[in-house]
């Protein structure tokens, strides 16, 4: 029973330490969800005697919420980056403005 339950949290902790770097924010959050669900809910599971369901049960709800978390996340970091873009641009085109200025005050000198 312990042997199952051990491969039962060694597999996950390897896919997310494998998978993290092409993972969404999105999947990671229902990965770690998930792992720290099952985690808990094999804890609890082993009170009552069922360590297997309680690991199946908690790792569902932990993925769910941690999934949801996630997608927060995701969203406000897409958010971010199109500012950024947005800043990023706006800073371009004020440079190119200021060296239009200076242009046409180094013409106006001459």
């Amino acid at each position: 029973m312990r042997h199952v339950l051990s491969a039962f949290t060694a597999l996950p902790v390897l896919m997310l330490f494998l998978g993290c770097s092409s993972m969404s924010t999105t999947q990671k959050g229902a990965a770690i969800g998930g792992l720290g669900g099952a985690a808990a809910g094999g804890l609890v599971g082993s009170a009552v005697h069922h360590p297997i369901a309680g690991a199946l049960v908690g790792g569902a709800l932990g993925a769910g919420g941690g999934a949801l978390i996630g997608n927060q996340l995701q969203g406000q970091e897409e958010v971010q980056y199109q500012q950024q873009q947005e800043i990023n641009r706006q800073s371009s085109e004020l440079n190119r403005q200021r060296e239009e200025l200076q242009r046409l005050k180094q013409q106006r000198e001459y």
